[in-house]
């Protein structure tokens, strides 16, 4: 690997072992034995590095997510059965090996909103996490079909979130894929169910 990629290596593991916050220039220079002055020769600052590393340390744990379910015949099954599985997949990730990774994303929500080159890149792949969503539970191809890709996947986004809020605060109390699978049945019949009936009017006078 060339310094670039050390880098980003080094930063990558400083993310997972010390969290956004705590890690300095020279824990990312220790870590990827190169000097400090490439951080800022590659990336311009130690943020920018930071940045980049949180995007590829996620695109690393989506792909061995992918490659796990896939090999369970999951991402050819049915729809239903493929949104479960990448889900309990997901799920799965939160106490194994990539629990150092998603405590650093719990991290970044309480950094936003005093961070604002952070917030602004966050907010700026927004886009490209939720078609990736899309494509990875659904099997929604952004290319093809743009809008229900931009429709489901920031709730896709949304709901990913909330169950890592909640299996953070209870693991025993967070809500299994099966049963999340299972509430978003009952909600989607709700919506798509006939409307209650109209409340009769209070008479008049």
């Amino acid at each position: 690997m060339g310094n670039r990629e050390d880098l980003l290596a080094g930063a990558k593991r400083c993310l997972i072992e010390k969290g956004y916050a705590r890690t300095t220039a020279r824990d990312i220079a220790a870590a990827s034995g190169v000097s400090l002055a490439a951080i800022g020769y590659h990336f311009g600052s130690k943020d920018a590095l930071l940045n980049q590393a949180i995007y590829e340390a996620i695109g690393d744990w989506a792909d061995e997510v992918e490659r796990t379910v896939s090999a369970e015949g999951a991402l050819s099954a049915e729809p239903a059965r493929r949104f479960e599985s990448v889900l309990a997949g997901m799920i799965e990730s939160f106490g194994g090996s990539a629990h150092g990774l998603w405590a650093m994303q719990l991290e970044l929500l309480s950094l936003l909103g005093h961070n604002e080159e952070l917030r602004a890149f966050l907010a700026g792949i927004q886009r490209d996490a939720g078609n990736g969503l899309a494509e990875f539970f659904l099997g929604i191809d952004p290319a093809a079909s743009q809008e229900p890709a931009r429709l489901a996947g920031p709730v896709l986004h949304a709901l990913l979130i909330g169950v890592l809020v909640k299996w953070s605060m209870d693991p025993a109390q967070a809500p299994t894929a099966a049963e999340l699978t299972e509430g978003l049945r009952v909600i989607a019949g709700r919506l798509t169910g006939p409307a209650p009936a109209a409340a009769p009017a209070a008479p008049a006078g």
